[in-house]
Formats: C-alpha cells, structure tokens, sequence
C-alpha cells in the first residue's frame, strides 16, 4: 500500500530551525519517528502531524471537488441557420431534414417544446408533436426523439417522458432563434 505524499511548508526558516532546536533539546533523548513527526507540524503551525494530515487531505478533496470549467465548443452558426430554413414562420418543423446533423438540431427545438416534468401518454405526445410540425408524421418524431435519448418511454409505449439535461450550444442558439423568430 502506497503511503501519501503530504507537501511541508515553513513560512519561516529561521523560526523552524529555532522551534525544532527548541523541542529536541527538551526531548532529552533521541525523539521518535512520530516525535519527530510531531514536532515539524508543530514547527509549521499545526497542533500536531494528526492535525496536519487531516488538514492536508482536506485540501486535496476540495481542490478534485473544484472541476475545472469546461470551455463550450464553438457555435456553428451556419449548421443552426441551415436547420433553421426547415422551419416556418411560427417556428414548426415543415419538413425532415436530410442531414443527420441537421435532424438532431431539429430535435432539440422539438425537446424544449416538450413539458418538462409531466409524464404523458402515446397520444398527448403525439397531439404536441404534431402541432409543432407541418408533415403528417409525429410518430416518426417521437421515434426519433426516444433513439436520440432526449424522451424517455417506457418498455409498453405508454408512458413518455422528457430527458432533462443541458442542450449543446447549436441547439441553445436554434432553440433562441426559432423562438425570437416565432415572436415576430
């Protein structure tokens, strides 16, 4: 079993070196290894190596707590404008697009169209998908929208569910756009 590597740190070496002068002559022999051990925390600062140790690892369980910030990925405009040409004026799907790429921007404008929280059944999925698209098929659509992974259903069909979670930033920009679109 590896042992943890614990960073020392004096502020002060001239105070370090007056403080373990200090406690090693009045240890009047040899100290131990935990004595030894002791008084270099104490020497920085701590009650004792428990102390030190304790305040070590609690250093080290905040800074792998603090995740490092993610930087999104750039936002292909033009992707989201050409998806954006498979809408209408009022912001409904009026045809399927061709490209892969382009159908999952689509979806995610469906997605945020969905309530979240609510749990629905096959038809009242079916009736808001198809108020929000202008070509016959909301089936083809909740397929879709189950395979991408961003409606949940059950095993029966029955029961659907929105899948919360964070749209990536084209779907956010077609997502705002549609919506300022539909405002006009």
């Amino acid at each position: 079993m590896s042992r943890p590597v614990f960073p020392y740190v004096a502020e002060d070496v001239s105070a370090l070196a007056r403080m373990l002068g200090r406690e090693i002559g009045t240890a009047g022999e040899k100290p131990s290894h935990v004595e030894l051990l002791n008084i270099l925390a104490r020497a920085a600062g701590f009650r004792n190596f428990q102390h030190f140790r304790a305040q070590q690892t609690a250093r080290a369980h905040l800074a792998a707590a603090e995740q490092p910030v993610p930087v999104p990925a750039p936002v292909d405009l033009t992707r989201v404008a050409r998806t954006a040409r498979h809408f209408d004026a009022a912001g409904r799907l009026a045809r399927w697009p061709s490209k892969a790429s382009q159908r999952d921007l689509a979806l995610w404008a469906l997605w945020s169209r969905l309530p979240r929280g609510v749990t629905l059944a096959e038809k009242e999925v079916n009736g808001l998908l198809a108020m929000e698209h202008g070509f016959g098929d909301p089936l083809l659509l909740r397929r879709f929208l189950v395979d991408a992974g961003l409606l949940w259903r059950t095993r029966d069909g029955r029961q659907y569910r929105r899948v919360e979670q964070a749209p990536p930033g084209e779907a956010l920009a077609l997502i705002r756009h549609l919506g300022r679109r539909a405002a006009h």
